[in-house]
């Protein structure tokens, strides 16, 4: 009788500490719900780095946010802390998606601000892939009387920043390819010529899900030529309304063009519109009257040497990488065509995801 009754004191005491653990890790999770969402507004903008957000939270309470919101700008703990002046409480607790930088880089690291301002307690998403980093900013916290706890929902930030993480273990963006195709497996007409395929609503869900989510919009120089393309997120709509969003000043992917012999019309969209900056022609040929003709319109023009009828991977994807001037890198891809250029992607294995739309 005795054991029994212990037995049960025992199992009712685990299930109390499991319910704790739960609460414990929901409770975080909520929060790093929220620093994902503040990440997000960096897309676009923070170049070749992560996007990265940060909250406070003082008795179950945010009381200060922010998030990393340009290339070379204060990483997001820092924006977090420059923005709040008042004494850090010994139960206050910081949450962060990404494990802070420990390095001295195009800001100071980190670490030495956390330490600075006193924070205790640190809770982060997920660690930094970055072999500067990569867990040692967690142990150096730790070294230094700091509790840090992670990572937490460590799948969600890494899908967030996949471009980051590419870069850093991998040397190349993350490449998703996007094909549309008819009922009956096709992506043209019977002649060869581009038809429509995909529906109003699929095509929202393309720009808003695909376009919107990446650095850079890829395709090959004969989709230009043939389908003179925009390439942009015109279908994007304002949440809770049928208005689209002011194109003007909206987040616009790079788009990318490949154009070995720089056969691009002069007159083509990506070449015309107000969004002409972001556009980055890739050939072997950058010292033509083309060439100056398209740079003085603001045109990025990027010289890669052919190897086998291909652009050198390596060098195209250090130059896309590599912040230059106004162009601060780029760590994703979407590949939108056309056939040639689907097919040289996946023979050398360069694609991490597929997307096919299935049309009419």
């Amino acid at each position: 009788m005795g054991a029994a009754f212990q037995a049960k004191g025992l199992s009712h005491c685990h299930v109390d500490m499991r319910m704790y653990v739960i609460l414990f890790l929901m409770n975080h999770e909520f929060f790093m719900h929220r620093c994902l969402e503040l990440a997000r507004q960096g897309q676009g903008r923070v170049g070749n780095g992560a996007m990265v957000g940060a909250v406070l939270v003082r008795d179950g309470e945010i009381i200060v946010e922010a998030w990393h919101e340009e290339f070379g700008g204060p990483h997001a703990e820092r924006k977090l802390l420059d923005k709040f002046d008042q004494k850090i409480g010994s139960e206050d607790i910081l949450y962060l998606s990404l494990e802070p930088c420990c390095h001295h880089g195009k800001t100071p690291p980190c670490t030495d601000i956390l330490l600075q301002r006193g924070i205790k307690n640190i809770v982060v998403g997920m660690r930094d892939p970055d072999s500067r980093v990569a867990g040692r900013a967690i142990k150096i916290l730790r070294e230094h009387g700091s509790r840090v706890v992670g990572p937490i929902l460590p799948e969600l930030c890494d899908r967030l920043n996949k471009g980051f993480v590419s870069a850093r273990a991998h040397g190349r963006p993350w490449v998703t390819l996007k094909q549309a195709l008819t009922r009956s497996g096709e992506i043209s007409n019977v002649d060869g010529s581009s038809q429509k395929i995909t529906s109003s609503e699929q095509d929202r869900w393309s720009h808003s899900s695909l376009r919107a989510l990446h650095d850079a919009i890829l395709v090959g120089i004969n989709t230009i030529i043939s389908d003179d393309p925009i390439l942009n997120t015109r279908f994007i709509q304002n949440e809770g309304s049928n208005k689209k969003i002011d194109q003007e000043n909206a987040y616009q992917p790079y788009r990318i063009i490949l154009d070995p012999h720089l056969r691009i019309p002069l007159t083509s969209r990506v070449l015309t519109d107000v969004h002409r900056s972001r556009t980055i022609i890739v050939t072997s040929e950058s010292d033509s009257p083309s060439a100056e003709a398209l740079r003085s319109q603001g045109v990025h023009i990027m010289q890669i040497a052919i190897e086998n009828n291909l652009f050198d991977w390596d060098s195209l994807w250090k130059n896309l990488q590599t912040p230059s001037e106004s162009f601060h890198g780029i760590t994703s891809i979407l590949i939108e065509g056309g056939r040639r250029t689907w097919e040289a992607f996946r023979n050398d294995q360069m694609v991490d995801e597929e997307v096919i739309l299935v049309g009419r």
